[in-house]
């Protein structure tokens, strides 16, 4: 089974790409929302944020999100340890994934992660992709996803990773400059097919 971890900023196209891959008889471990899964699920990851950040349970008893972030985008540091707890357990657990995925005779697996590289995630990878696309497309697109004005589009595509970041640090990089989602579909597909053979 190849193993590829995808990455790039949004509104690139990595759900198109991603989309291709599993049409090939892939499959697709989303390192956030296997994330958001553990902070309701996992006991361990709980105790581990509550011993730092104190209780973060909501009104319903269920573990906050929402007051876990309140705490930690206003503080590097609480930042950087929410980030080394919380790394640990989505790498374990999609190690744990791939594996399943393996015997289920999966083809190929891709593991999609903004933090790929900050997070360990390329570790458990036979191969990086970023999939970038030109910043003023991504605006038009996340507009259009999310329904967000153009100032706060531009905002989010300013404050993710240059274009340089990826190239540095990915083994591939798609380009996302088509006009329609099925030319960029192509593009991808050719790519995994190569990739995977």
């Amino acid at each position: 089974m190849t193993e590829i971890g995808i990455t790039g900023p949004t509104g690139a196209g990595k759900t198109t790409a991603l989309n291709e891959l599993e049409k090939l008889g892939g499959c697709v471990l989303d390192a956030d929302a296997v994330y958001h899964e553990l902070l309701e699920n996992n006991q361990t990851l709980q105790n581990e944020l509550r011993e730092r950040f104190g209780d973060m349970s909501g009104a319903d008893g269920r573990f906050d999100r929402k007051k876990l972030g309140k705490v930690v985008f206003h503080d590097k540091k609480a930042l950087d340890d929410l980030n080394r707890i919380a790394h640990f357990h989505v790498v374990s657990e999609l190690r744990r994934r791939l594996e399943q995925a393996e015997g289920n005779n999966c083809r190929a697996a891709a593991i999609d992660a903004y933090a790929l590289f900050e997070s360990g995630c390329d570790q458990l990878c036979d191969t990086t992709l970023a999939v970038l696309a030109p910043a003023e497309i991504r605006v038009r697109r996340i507009m259009a996803r999310e329904g967000i004005s153009e100032e706060y589009a531009r905002a989010r595509v300013a404050a993710q990773h240059s274009d340089g970041f990826y190239q540095e640090h990915c083994a591939h990089i798609l380009i996302n400059d088509c006009q329609k989602p099925e030319e960029f579909g192509a593009r991808a597909r050719d790519f995994f097919t190569t990739i995977i053979s």
